[in-house]
């Protein structure tokens, strides 16, 4: 027998920027970028991909797009079209949206010394930089997120995916963007249930490594569900420099079974299904959460004052703690989320619970009693909630 072995490193860098208006004439920061992204003597290419939502909210922003780049343009050549894609989970189900944007790349030009630009939510940014690292082997991409739940969390990491099969992110790859662009701007025009969904990606960080910033979240949560721009802005900035510290230090490739980042995910992956997307990612989320921390104490690992704490900080932020689809034991569905979930990572089934606010453990198996047992404890927790003297003043 003979062998030959290879082994090598690839090193990944890349910057988020936390601007406003980044289209605005007087804001140099995306031709800065360019002009340290791309090579002396070359000239490249830009395709957009506008996300439908934010195109509604902001009408005028083709135009602002096209007046920039005609001021900045000596280093980048905007695309003769902007790609238009539904905003939401729709994007990620349809593989129209990928076909329509490999369809552009390959008509424009857009080669792997030139850019693909996502604006949008979390959804439109997963499937466009799937879209990217399939064309030509990989695109360059550059994010701008322009949801909470995009900016703080999904926008900034290395995943890029689409629904197949009705299973969530079936379809992906591992692909850093060149850079994510943080524009506070987009936020001003959220809706109600938007601005509070990403707040839960925040939380459930917080939970599994911070104290400190469960607390201000804590002594911040009226203010957050007010819509208090500074308080948001902390809380954006604070959640994507843990994410990114935990992409740094820990898995970012997911070659093990272990994945933190998703504690209270395998319950809203599936919620998210079986409500037909009726719920939002991060309101899906907030239900994960509060059922994997009300698992934690079941299972004796927290206390239930502590779980008290976690369920009145998402009543207070406004989320809704239970769905009918949670807790209806003829159509008890979660216990396939866990396989799915596990199917997804490969390897044994990792969960993540809390041994403690702001410290999270992994485990390998779930009791499906003490499963149904939280839901049912969720579905009590909003039903006294509703019935209280305060909840229906």
């Amino acid at each position: 027998m003979f062998v030959l072995e290879q082994s090598f490193e690839v090193s990944y860098r890349y910057k988020v920027f936390f601007t406003a208006h980044l289209f605005a004439r007087d804001n140099e920061l995306l031709a800065c970028l360019f002009g340290s992204l791309v090579e002396p003597d070359y000239v490249a290419k830009a395709l957009f991909v506008l996300d439908e939502g934010v195109l509604a909210c902001h009408p005028d922003l083709p135009r602002q797009i096209s007046e920039y780049f005609k001021a900045y343009g000596d280093k980048v050549r905007l695309a003769p079209e902007m790609i238009v894609v539904p905003g939401g989970e729709a994007v990620k189900n349809d593989p129209v949206h990928v076909e329509k944007i490999v369809d552009a790349i390959d008509r424009h030009g857009i080669d792997r010394h030139s850019y693909l630009l996502a604006v949008g939510g979390g959804a439109v940014l997963d499937m466009a930089g799937y879209a990217a690292a399939i064309s030509h082997r990989g695109v360059r991409h550059i994010r701008i997120p322009t949801t909470v739940l995009s900016q703080n969390d999904s926008g900034i990491g290395v995943k890029n995916s689409v629904n197949y099969r009705g299973k969530k992110n079936f379809l992906g790859t591992f692909v850093p963007p060149v850079a994510v662009i943080n524009d506070s701007h987009f936020l001003t025009t959220l809706s109600a249930r938007d601005w509070r969904s990403g707040i839960a990606e925040a939380v459930k960080v917080a939970l599994i490594k911070d104290l400190s910033f469960f607390e201000w979240i804590e002594a911040n949560g009226h203010a957050l569900a007010d819509r208090s721009a500074a308080a948001m802005e902390h809380l954006i900035i604070k959640c994507a420099d843990l994410h990114l510290r935990h992409i740094r230090g820990g898995d970012p490739f997911e070659f093990g079974s272990a994945r933190p980042l998703d504690f209270g995910h395998w319950a809203a992956h599936k919620l998210e299904y079986l409500t037909g997307f009726g719920l939002r990612h991060g309101e899906a989320v907030a239900i994960g959460i509060a059922l994997d921390s009300v698992y934690s104490f079941k299972k004796g690992l927290i206390r239930e004052e502590d779980v008290e704490r976690i369920l009145r900080l998402f009543s207070t932020l406004g989320f809704e703690l239970c769905h009918e689809r949670l807790w209806e034991r003829e159509s008890f569905y979660l216990k396939e989320g866990l396989t799915e979930f596990r199917e997804h990572l490969g390897g044994k089934l990792t969960i993540t619970l809390l041994e403690a606010l702001g410290k999270g453990m992994e485990v390998h198996e779930m009791d499906e009693r003490l499963i149904e047992a939280s839901a049912i404890y969720l579905k009590n927790y909003e039903e006294s909630l509703h019935l209280s003297p305060s909840a229906s003043a």
